[in-house]
């Protein structure tokens, strides 16, 4: 069993017809989805399965099954479960999904304002942040602010593309991640591009442009050892 991922292709797509492929009280998995499963940073994405006969279940979170070929959408407790092989609609909890997507952007462009090597993040619903061993360099956060708005001003367009496994080990530099490496063996990467800023292996979902992000603020800059900072960054709203 496969499940087409297509928020891969079409982040911006809301719901999708599907057919149930399996189904339990741990998961409901799908021959398609546009639910981001949890992973590299970004939490699963919730949203509603809708049946055939009106019943909508809930759905809390999203995750990868253990063969990593399906995806799992996880119901709200006692909700009651598809029949396998029945169609339904998948409908994403599209606010949520819209500020983790401009979020996990800023976080690309906030990688670019501080060229280090990334040891950790996460991805919130609006805001996020990313752990740098900065050595002794001095992080200051309002020059951290100012950077990242002007590359978010700039509105640059955001693609994706692919590349072999060969490809990428024959470029190490594209992976900034040094605790969460890119998942290999598939025979092919997938590289997020901010033409002109940035380029990096990532399986997240982004805005089309750093336009949409709008303007971030740099919360706080934590230190976490002696050479490790900890930037926090939150984004003010947008529409949807």
């Amino acid at each position: 069993m496969t499940t087409r991922l297509l928020f891969r292709d079409e982040p911006y797509r809301r719901e999708a017809e599907a057919r149930v492929l399996a189904a339990s009280p741990t998961g409901v998995a799908l021959d398609a989805t546009v639910f981001y499963p949890r992973g590299g940073g970004q939490p699963g994405d919730g949203g509603k399965l809708a049946l055939a006969d009106g019943t909508e279940i809930e759905i809390l979170d999203t995750v990868y099954g253990a063969d990593r070929l399906t995806i799992l959408h996880a119901p709200a407790p006692g909700a009651r479960l598809p029949a396998v092989g029945e169609s339904v609609v998948a409908r994403l909890d599209w606010e949520t999904r819209y500020k983790r997507m401009r979020a996990h952007t800023a976080l690309h462009l906030l990688s670019v304002v501080l060229p280090y090597p990334v040891t950790g993040g996460a991805v919130g619903d609006g805001d996020g942040r990313l752990d740098f061993d900065s050595g002794d360099a001095v992080v200051d956060k309002s020059d951290v602010e100012a950077r990242l708005n002007a590359l978010i001003a700039a509105d640059a367009e955001v693609r994706t593309r692919w590349i072999s496994d060969e490809e990428l080990d024959a470029n190490p530099g594209l992976v900034k991640t040094m605790s969460v490496k890119p998942p290999t063996g598939a025979g092919r990467v997938r590289l997020v591009e901010i033409v002109g800023h940035d380029l990096q292996p990532c399986g997240g979902t982004h805005v089309a442009r750093t336009g949409e992000i709008g303007r971030a603020i740099v919360v706080g800059v934590e230190k976490k050892g002696r050479i490790n900072r900890r930037v926090r960054i939150a984004l003010e709203a947008a529409g949807v």
